[in-house]
């Protein structure tokens, strides 16, 4: 099957392509930054900016918001070629993805002002306060306490595995605000500014060899919040925790089928070097038959996110989005497993380069990275039960 793209879809791309080619920093640039605590804030705070000022940092929000009106089509577009070219749209992904587009749907006249053209602009930054010690899959189990005291909140209780809050100006933290209530139905959200005295943040170390942390546990020990800082309705936090992660998955599954297919175009020209045994990868029956395998669930998972898409676009109901996250974050990492064991003891090195389009990170260093991929919005296990819940029927 061949699909093609309407006339004024590919004009979209090229003029894209066009601005790509023409503004997009050196990868020397882009490796560095990602490599250097010190550096990456402020560099991609500058890249956000300049994909802001014109119009390709969210080109399916209105102009007014700094975006294109793009259809879902062009979105998807967009969506692909910065995944094909991996281009970092911000140092915040979560900030653009899920908490902005959760403001503009829940937050009041004063809260949409306040944050969300400072947060696409990159002014500032978000974390996500969802996770806690024992509340990750089961967020309704979340214990993090919310208690109102004339016109503001106290907040006590932990958050962890806390994606970039070492550097997060806010926190978008989901907080217990009715513990006598349903689990599901006493929850509110809160942003919390990071400076509050009474939170402390730190850095949780990696196996990855670098020097910055990517998650954190975060604890909030009597933290006062302003009252008008609740976003939606009181012990509303529930369906706006179904509405971020909505947000989260949403055209996300086009980058992670990207990420895939260049998983797999990287293994191919791996097989022009040698394994363990010192033969050329290509040569080895093993490996070519590894190799073909996962081109084939590549393929497969494009077409079914085109699936999930044609459903998006008449209006429809899509759970393509849960059997999509579980595909392809297994794909990935049995894409690293593939190079680290095809290379054997070589492959564990962290400092052995891997293909340019990481520019950063070897094959170690995107296997070890790649299991943070079954968990993150969502375990494998949790999307199993939605396939087999909501997908096949099965009962509970």
């Amino acid at each position: 099957m061949r699909l093609r793209y309407s006339v004024e879809a590919e004009e979209f791309r090229a003029g894209l392509d066009r601005w790509l080619d023409e503004h997009l920093p050196p990868v020397a640039e882009m490796s560095e930054a990602k490599r250097s605590s010190a550096h990456l804030p402020d560099w991609a705070r500058a890249w956000q900016r300049r994909l802001f000022d014109a119009g390709w940092l969210v080109p399916g929000w209105p102009p007014e918001l700094g975006g294109r009106n793009a259809t879902p089509t062009e979105q998807m577009i967009y969506f692909e070629e910065i995944a094909r070219r991996q281009i970092p749209r911000s140092l915040n992904p979560q900030g653009l993805s899920i908490i902005a587009p959760s403001i503009l749907d829940f937050g009041d006249d004063a809260q949409k002002e306040r944050f969300v053209l400072p947060t696409l602009r990159g002014e500032i930054t978000w974390c996500l306060g969802m996770s806690e010690p024992g509340a990750g899959s089961d967020l309704a189990s979340l214990a993090t306490r919310a208690v109102r005291d004339g016109d503001k909140f106290v907040v006590t209780g932990q958050k962890v595995w806390t994606s970039g809050a070492h550097h997060a100006d806010w926190c978008f933290c989901f907080v217990r605000t009715d513990p006598d209530a349903a689990k599901h139905k006493g929850i509110s959200v809160l942003v919390i500014d990071m400076s509050t005295p009474g939170i402390t943040c730190r850095p949780l170390p990696e196996l990855t060899e670098r020097d910055f942390a990517d998650f954190n546990e975060v604890f909030f020990t009597d933290v006062e919040v302003p009252a008008e800082n609740l976003v939606g309705e009181l012990n509303g936090g529930w369906a706006m925790a179904q509405g971020s992660l909505g947000h989260e998955r949403g055209m996300l599954w086009i980058g992670s089928v990207a990420n895939v297919e260049r998983g797999v175009e990287a293994l191919v020209e791996l097989g022009d070097e040698k394994g363990a045994d010192g033969q050329r990868l290509g040569d080895d029956t093993r490996f070519r038959d590894a190799v073909a395998s996962l081109y084939i669930d590549s393929q497969a998972q494009r077409f079914l996110g085109y699936r999930g898409f044609a459903k998006f676009e008449r209006g429809e109901p899509a759970l393509e989005h849960a059997i999509l996250k579980l595909f392809t974050s297994e794909t990935e990492r049995s894409i690293y497993l593939t190079a680290v064991e095809a290379l054997g003891p070589e492959g564990l090195d962290q400092a052995r380069a891997g293909p340019p389009m990481w520019r950063d990170g070897s094959w170690a260093v995107q296997y070890l990275r790649s299991f943070s991929g079954t968990i993150a919005g969502g375990t494998s296990e949790i999307q199993r039960n939605i396939i087999a819940e909501r997908v096949l029927g099965l009962p509970r």
